[in-house]
C-alpha cells in the first residue's frame, strides 16, 4: 500500500506537467522520472504542438531532461497515459525498470508488450488523468489523431 501512495505522489508531478501542457495549448500528457528512492530526476510534457516537433512526447521530454545515466534499470518512469509504441520503444531500449501509468483506458499503447519484455508496468487507472485527456480529445480530435489517435 505504501508503494501505491508513492506512485500516486509521483503521478502528481506528471499530472502537473500535463496541466501545464494543456494551458500552453498542447496535448495534456505529462511524465517524470524517479529513482527507486523517490528522488525526481526530471519531468516533462508532450510539447509536439507547442514546438512543432512530433518527437517531443512527455516521456521523451522527461527522458532527455534526466540526462545520461550509467544504468536505467532502477529508474521509474511515471506517465499520465500508457506510452505509445515510440515511447515504449524508448523504455525498452534503455531498460527502464518500472513504468507507472496514470491511465490506459483512453489509449493502451504498448503496455502489454512492455510487460512481455520484462518491464514492470503499474496502471493506477487514475480518473483525473483520464478526464483531462478525454476532454482534450473531445475538443481537439484532429490534433489527437495526427499521431496516436487513429491508425
Amino acid at each position: 500500500m505504501a508503494e501505491k501512495r508513492q506512485y500516486e505522489q509521483m503521478l502528481a508531478v506528471a499530472l502537473e506537467e500535463a496541466r501545464i501542457g494543456r494551458a500552453e495549448g498542447g496535448i495534456p500528457i505529462g511524465a517524470a522520472i524517479f529513482t527507486r528512492e523517490c528522488v525526481m530526476l526530471s519531468r516533462g510534457r508532450n510539447r509536439r504542438v507547442q514546438q512543432g516537433d512530433p518527437s517531443i512526447h512527455a516521456e521523451t521530454d522527461a527522458f532527455r531532461r534526466a540526462g545520461r545515466q550509467k544504468s536505467y534499470r532502477d529508474l521509474i518512469m511515471v506517465t499520465t497515459l500508457a506510452p505509445c509504441w515510440y515511447c515504449s520503444g524508448l523504455v525498452r531500449q534503455f531498460r527502464i525498470g518500472t513504468v507507472v501509468v496514470g491511465e490506459s483506458r483512453t489509449f493502451s499503447g504498448g503496455i502489454e508488450w512492455l510487460r512481455a519484455n520484462g518491464i514492470e508496468v503499474v496502471d493506477l487507472d487514475n480518473r483525473e488523468c483520464r478526464e483531462l485527456l478525454e476532454g482534450y480529445i473531445a475538443e481537439h480530435s484532429d490534433v489527437w489523431n495526427e499521431d496516436i489517435g487513429e491508425d
